[in-house]
């Protein structure tokens, strides 16, 4: 069964995101990285309009009250990793190695590019196993009404 409560949360994320993306991108040209900072208000804004999508979707996804917590908690640490990575590069001006186009030459500490990849890298796999997760309950949903 489907909780409308994992629904209303994913909305309420995604509608906080799209802020936070807005704020940044009133911010993003005095950044270290001008550019990673116009990526990080595109992240907010496109990873925002997904969970709010999903969230108006989540209706037609079957998935067990586990499975929806951690598509849920996934889609969420993913989206708002993708937006606070980003800007942590485009604040530190790091991303060398893991965005090159992006980071347009930046480099900056090594413990820095660590916090960033590290967060590019975790927030990847979050996010595929959630969207895997959201397939597999709308393909659930698909053979329920079959």
């Amino acid at each position: 069964m489907n909780n409308p409560a994992i629904a209303r949360r994913m909305v309420l994320l995604g509608t906080v995101l799209v802020m936070l993306g807005l704020l940044t991108g009133f911010v993003s040209g005095s950044l270290a990285n001008p550019r990673m900072g116009l990526a990080s208000h595109l992240e907010g804004l496109m990873n925002g309009t997904l969970l709010i999508a999903l969230g108006a979707a989540w209706g037609h996804v079957r998935l067990s009250p586990a499975g929806e917590r951690w598509a849920f908690g996934l889609l969420a640490f993913g989206s708002l990793a993708n937006w606070l990575a980003t800007l942590l590069a485009a604040i530190w001006g790091a991303g060398g190695e893991t965005m090159p186009l992006t980071a347009a030459g930046h480099q900056a500490a090594a413990w820095q590019e660590n916090v960033v990849t590290g967060l590019l890298i975790t927030l990847s796999f979050a996010m595929v196993a959630a969207i895997a997760l959201v397939i597999k309950g709308l393909l659930a949903a698909r053979q329920d009404a079959a």
